[in-house]
């Protein structure tokens, strides 16, 4: 320890309270001891530090061992019995108990002052650094727990990479050289599978259909999707389907190519032709059609649906919410869903359609469940009503009695009171139509009727449907 050159003349004459004050200011709390290592004062940095330990006081007088923690009593006996220090203090590592019996970590030394052999501690408070270390090992948790599962995410998609039964090529999006392969693509080519890595794409196919590859790569680039291509193996002449999408990887983009062999009568895998003909006639049709995934994301749509909807392609209805334009936004479409996960079709559900550019059209929907790849997908066929009479709704027969005794009351009542019995009339049959609709799901009859749920219930109070008890005491 490298001490002043001359305290008595640099630090001047220095009284007890200037000395006090800077112990004090030199550590978060300072005690003094006497010879025999009791505390004869202390002082704190901060009044919140101090407040921490509320009964200091009691201190006084005590042995600086009786205060610590069990564990640290040791230590301070260690650091009391040493001989004074000439080199630079030691600091250790003690557990000072607070009133309330908890452990407050310090960084202690002790130096001695004066020629009667008291000894000052000088206490930093640790708990600042353990809340820094807590949060640095809470890090590094979240940091191998988020490793854990891309780890175990990359190891299940590799193994469906090696065990799909396609062949399957990842090719570098700027170079288009091949970077894998999977053992279906090295059966597939053979001999060469050896130096497919580094390779570019279009050297495998016969140079007449190196041309067709190269647009299917663009169009997929730049418009996310394009059409399977025909083309033949330079080495083989065996002729495959090629289609292709993207992927982004540490920052670059990547195309994932995979190949569908031609059968041997040079017919591919592909649908037969009375299942084509289905397609492009659906495809054609004057009414929608849309399929949409088991989240109600639309996969595929047709001509009509584009017209409807007022989109230019179906580009821009791919991926996204039905119910972006079908029916009141996630009601009318979440109505639809749970009708068709538990009966698997739906038929002749009414409905409104709504375009991009402002436009509305009255709608029927039918719409049914199939399983696709063991995940659920649904199909909506939407036919536009607007110039059609809808049929009459049958009426229960309580309200067919509501209306037959307000014709009878035209002429006994003024017109004001018969205007408004037929509003509540109407009111009761919309309230009970809307809880038809949802299954007697009364939050999402309020939503569709756009009314809070608290008005809801008034109504059916008032006009006595349902048993109540049960939902009110939910709210």
């Amino acid at each position: 320890m490298k001490a002043f050159n001359a305290p008595s003349t640099s630090l001047g004459q220095l009284d007890a309270d200037a000395t006090a004050g800077l112990i004090a200011a030199a550590a978060d709390i300072a005690l003094v001891l006497d010879e025999g290592g009791a505390i004869r004062d202390l002082a704190f940095s901060s009044e919140e530090l101090a407040r921490e330990f509320d009964a200091h006081e009691g201190w006084l007088g005590r042995p600086w061992a009786d205060t610590v923690a069990k564990d640290s009593r040791p230590k301070v006996e260690a650091m009391l019995d040493q001989a004074p220090a000439r080199d630079a203090p030691r600091w250790r590592h003690v557990n000072q108990l607070s009133a309330r019996g908890t452990s407050i970590p310090l960084l202690c030394s002790v130096a001695p002052i004066g020629s009667q052999g008291r000894r000052v501690v000088f206490g930093r408070d640790l708990r600042p650094v353990s809340q820094l270390q807590q949060r640095l090992v809470e890090v590094q948790q979240s940091m191998e727990r988020d490793y854990s599962r891309l780890r175990q995410a990359e190891t299940r998609y590799r193994l469906l990479f090696q065990m799909s039964v396609d062949p399957v090529l990842i090719l570098d999006a700027e170079s288009q050289r091949i970077m894998e392969a999977n053992p279906s693509a090295q059966r597939l080519f053979g001999r060469t599978a050896r130096r497919m890595p580094g390779r570019v794409l279009a050297d495998v196919f016969a140079p007449e259909d190196r041309a067709a590859v190269q647009a299917l790569l663009a169009t997929v680039r730049s418009a996310g999707r394009a059409d399977d291509v025909r083309a033949r193996l330079a080495e083989g002449a065996q002729d495959v389907l090629v289609s292709a999408s993207t992927f982004r990887q540490e920052g670059g983009l990547l195309f994932l190519v995979r190949f569908t062999v031609v059968g041997d009568a040079g017919q591919a895998l592909m649908l037969p032709e009375a299942k084509t003909k289905l397609l492009k006639v659906v495809e054609v049709v004057p009414d929608a059609f849309v399929v949409t995934d088991s989240a109600a994301r639309i996969l595929t749509a047709n001509a009509a649906f584009l017209d409807m909807a007022q989109v230019t392609s179906e580009e821009q209805a791919r991926g996204e919410p039905l119910d972006r334009w079908l029916g009141r936004q996630g009601v009318e479409v979440e109505v639809l869903l749970s009708n068709l996960r538990s009966r698997g079709s739906v038929r002749l559900y009414a409905s409104t359609l709504r375009g991009e550019l402002g436009g509305q059209s009255e709608v029927e929907i039918s719409a049914v469940s199939v399983m696709n790849g063991g995940q659920p997908c649904f199909g909506f066929a939407i036919r536009d009503i607007g110039p059609r009479l809808r049929p009459p709704v049958r009426a229960q027969e309580g309200a067919t009695r509501s209306v037959e005794q307000l014709t009878e009351l035209i002429g006994r009542v003024p017109l004001k009171d018969l205007v408004r019995e037929a509003t509540d009339a109407i009111e009761r049959l919309c309230i009970e139509a809307a809880l038809e609709l949802t299954g007697d799901n009364r939050a999402s009859a309020a939503e569709m009727l756009g009314l809070s749920r608290q008005s809801l219930y008034v109504k059916l109070r008032r006009y006595g449907l349902g048993d109540l008890g049960a939902d009110e005491g939910q709210d």
